[in-house]
């Protein structure tokens, strides 16, 4: 990095220490909670272990590792993302290994003389949870002539009657879904059925010229459906396309406390700063109450489990407990579909894939380790993270949190973690609309979706496709994708001297 003037280091400091502050006022006016799993004195060193750095000479302790004492330590390959938390017990890593087989399983169509395997579809996505979340990482949009398995394309429509205008205030329904076609394209289907129809996306490159000349080519996709085999859409219905999300530190998430995720929300932009952080609402499966929002592109989700069961239902079309659709996703209007029989084994229970099945998945998806750091302390990657900080990437990318004390398992209990997100919605402007409404979510929000394991994309996932879309090739051209809220602090990004742009890469690189 060049020097800069010692007034210019003084008023960055500066900004981070109200960027700090404005944690702190959205305490104040976004939650009257506060941290009820801690004792006084656990509530002061949380505060200062959570506490934003302005020493970037050296790296923060335990900075490595990531997610705490559940850190995976394994050396860096392909399976970087499919370890266990590191500190679950021995009895636990059974669970672990049973959940990750239910993971990887292949559905079959019903009937089938395999009974605990069959219940698929009848329109599907995916034969298994490992086909989307391919080695528990990122999916990508279908290039070339690759298929759209680890994508998909969300449909909903704006709410027309009284009733269901009810149904999306109280959250009892998060979207509405196409008459015909539900609330998913499912572009397979078991034999004796068509497929629903097949996503298409073309791009328009978007020049953008970065300080110092580098020119860098943005694609724009443009979505549409082709081969629908039951009619037409809803002229109403939005298309959502959305990549599937690694599955790291799930469950180190689920135990982040409420309240420290509504004290970084500003939802009136009290301070003036120009970000409105929200936090989402969601049905609490197992209450039947409103909770915070935290799974999901859209943060639709408040567990682990009810991410799960909706996986179950959508992208494979398998019943559980929670979502207990034998038919998947199948509308009135699918008669064909709705005719198919199901996998219900009574013997097993009254579902497709009964509680058993859904507590061991749910137990994989809540250990799978995120991994630890690579050069954390190295002087290239320490430079990049004042980058990160200095243009602002902090104030929706927080860095670290303390897990609450009583958390459901002991193994997430009092973690100090690095995620780098708020895990609020934000708008994202234009640029990254989709137009779809979910819960309090707009047709311009997002959640900000977590860093860790970023840099390890390539290893696991072989490619660098990012944003919900897939549309960014590379680490830039996310971030310059990047509009709304999140504007001021793409634009100091372009500003930056290519070095210093270089340092930023080399810092999410090491996450």
């Amino acid at each position: 990095m060049t020097k800069r003037p010692a007034r210019r280091l003084l008023a960055v400091f500066a900004a981070v220490a109200v960027s700090a502050g404005v944690f702190a006022l959205g305490a104040a006016h976004s939650s009257g909670r506060a941290r009820d799993d801690l004792s006084a004195k656990d509530k002061k060193r949380v505060e200062a272990a959570t506490a934003l750095t302005t020493d970037f000479s050296k790296a923060e302790q335990y900075e490595a590792m990531s997610g705490g004492a559940a850190t995976s330590l394994a050396r860096t390959d392909i399976n970087s993302f499919s370890h266990f938390s590191e500190n679950i017990t021995f009895e636990e890593r059974e669970s672990f290994k049973l959940g990750n087989a239910l993971f990887q399983k292949l559905w079959v169509s019903s009937p089938s003389s395999t009974q605990a395997s069959d219940g698929l579809g009848p329109l599907y996505n995916a034969r298994s949870c490992q086909t989307c979340h391919i080695r528990d990482g990122r999916g990508h949009p279908p290039e070339g002539a690759a298929d759209a398995t680890s994508m998909f394309l969300r449909l909903a429509r704006p709410a027309r009657t009284q009733d269901e205008k009810a149904a999306l205030a109280s959250f009892g329904q998060m979207s509405l879904p196409d008459p015909i076609y539900g609330r998913q394209l499912q572009d397979q289907a078991v034999p004796g059925l068509k497929a629903e129809g097949r996503m298409t996306v073309t791009y328009t490159e978007e020049p953008v010229t970065l300080a110092g000349g580098d020119v860098i080519m943005l694609r724009r996709p443009h979505y549409s459906v082709t081969d629908l085999a039951y009619g037409d859409l809803d002229p109403a219905t939005t298309l959502s396309p959305r990549v599937t999300q690694p599955m790291l530190g799930l469950g180190l998430i689920q135990a982040i406390h409420e309240a420290d995720i509504r004290a970084l929300a500003d939802p009136d932009d009290a301070n003036g700063d120009g970000i409105r952080g929200r936090a989402a609402i969601a049905i609490d499966p197992a209450t039947g109450k409103q909770a915070l929002g935290r799974f999901g592109w859209k943060a639709q989700s408040a567990t682990v489990r009810r991410q799960s069961a909706e996986a179950f239902a959508f992208d494979i079309g398998i019943s559980t407990p929670e979502v207990p659709l034998h038919q998947g996703d199948c509308t009135p209007a699918q008669t064909a579909c709705l005719e198919r029989p199901n996998g219900v084994q009574p013997r097993l229970g009254d579902v497709e894939a009964p509680p058993p099945v859904m507590d061991l998945v749910t137990f994989y998806a809540e250990n799978l380790a995120v991994p630890a750091r690579r050069k954390a302390s190295f002087p290239e990657t320490l430079a990049g993270k004042r980058v990160f900080y200095e243009t602002g990437c902090v104030s929706c990318h927080h860095p670290k949190f303390v897990t609450r004390r009583d958390a459901d398992n002991k193994a997430h209990a009092f973690q100090l973690i690095w995620p780098y997100s708020d895990f609020l919605l934000h708008d994202m402007g234009d640029g990254l609309a989709d137009g779809q409404a979910v819960g309090i979510a707009t047709g311009r929000d997002w959640r900000t979706p977590p860093l860790w394991g970023i840099g390890l994309t390539k290893t696991v996932n072989g490619h660098t496709f990012f944003l919900h879309d897939g549309r960014a090739r590379n680490l830039t051209e996310a971030i310059l994708w990047h509009g709304g809220e999140a504007q001021a602090a793409r634009d100091r990004f372009a500003a930056l001297e290519k070095h210093d742009r270089d340092a930023l890469l080399k810092f999410l690189e090491s996450l």
